[in-house]
This record gives C-alpha cells, structure tokens and sequence, in this order.
C-alpha cells in the first residue's frame, strides 16, 4: 500500500482524530479542487453527526463498523444484514440521488417471497434515506459487498501501515512537547514520504512480483568463444 499525504495536521494528544476529518475534506476541496468519494474511518472517532455533515456538504460516504453502544434498527438485522418486515433477505439496488433514497429489494430467484401472505401487495421494493441512520445507511450502506469489503480489507491495512510509517522514519520513539517543533517535524516526514512515493512511482515495475527472487542463470557465448579460438 503506498500512503501519500495530503492533507496533515499538528494537534495536541488529546484531540480526537475524528474532529479532524471534515476540516480535512474541506481543504482538498478548497486546494485541489477533489475529495474522496469513500472516507473508511474508525467507528470510535467519527460520530453520526459529522458524517450527516460531510455526506450533505460534499457527498462523500464516510464508513465505518458500528460501535459497541449503537443499536440495530430496522429493517437491518444485523449490521451487514436487511430484511423485510416478514423476515425476506434484502440487497442494495442503488441510490437514487434525485430523491435521496437508497432503494433495496429482493434477490432474483429467491423462493422466501412465494410463501409469503403478503406477495399479492408487496412491492419488493422499498426506500430509505441515509439519515435514517448515518452509520448503517449513509451514502453506502454497511450491507453492500463494497463496504464489507472495504471494511475487512482494505481497513484492516490502515494501522499495519501507519505503524510501518512511524517505525520507518523514528516517529515511534519521539515524544515532542512543542506544537512549533511538532509542525516542523510533521512537514519533514511528509516530504519524506513525497519523496519515497515519487521515486517508486518512477522505477519501472518489475514484470513479475517475485522477479528479484527468481534464479539467475549464466549464459555462455559459445560463438565468441570459437571465434576466438581459431583465431
């Protein structure tokens, strides 16, 4: 995974990492003109209000696992698992942006629906807008394959890889007291690892992975050899 800064903050310990992320979306919008259209976040620093926010000021789907005091609502049973009032497997169909509703329905070919005394009168179709809860609907619902995803993936990476960053440049073994002194550091590691993106971004790849663990083999010039010998 290549980590790239863009945007970085220097703040006193006991600053909650969450209260810098809609002041971190803010300043790519304003200076890049960009903003990730997936924020993957720690459920214990983003709460559901500042996601309401970003997803209303910049539609950018901020997910996360839910947190050990959250309740399941309905129509969800579980956090990554929907279903209809008379217990019928649910799947995301879309969102739909005009109308800010996000559209779930039945799975083709499922037989629940059937045997089900209401199929006369059921749509199979039903909507629910994100802020009917920040966490398990928001822009992406914690239901669809792409946040399961994300979140048992490409989330589990994330500390791995921060912890590498910091062992790499001595971070981990710094304890700074100046905010001044932390600023200048902060700028320092990130051009450090500006630096270290560009020149991988510019070495050519190799055309396997494990190229520089293949074997070498010799090759002899037979025919240079014979030439000279009858010389």
């Amino acid at each position: 995974m290549l980590l790239v800064p863009l945007v970085s903050w220097a703040a006193p310990a006991h600053v909650p990492e969450g209260y810098l992320l809609k002041g971190s979306i803010r300043q790519c919008w304003q200076r890049l003109g960009w903003r990730p259209d997936i924020v993957v976040g720690d459920l214990g620093y983003i709460n559901q209000q500042t996601k309401k926010e970003i997803r209303q000021s910049w539609q950018v789907a901020v997910v996360t696992k839910m947190k050990a005091d959250m309740n399941i609502i309905e129509p969800f049973d579980a956090w990554d698992q929907m279903s209809c009032s008379q217990g019928q497997p649910l799947h995301w169909l879309g969102y739909e942006e005009s109308q800010a509703l996000h559209w779930f329905g039945v799975a083709p070919g499922d037989g629940l629906c059937q045997s089900c005394w209401q199929a006369s009168s059921c749509p199979r179709e039903f909507s629910y807008p994100p802020e009917h809860h920040e966490t398990l609907l928001g822009l992406l619902p914690l239901n669809t394959v792409v946040a399961r995803r994300l979140l048992g993936q490409a989330r589990s990476w994330v500390e791995p890889c921060q912890a590498y960053e910091k062992n790499l440049l001595g971070l981990k073994h710094v304890f700074l007291n100046s905010l001044r002194l932390t600023w200048t550091v902060v700028l320092l590691a990130d051009a450090v690892g500006l630096l270290r993106a560009l020149a991988l971004l510019s070495t050519p790849k190799p055309s396997s992975p494990l190229q520089a663990l293949l074997p070498c083999q010799l090759s002899w010039q037979w025919e240079n050899e014979a030439e000279a010998g009858g010389d």
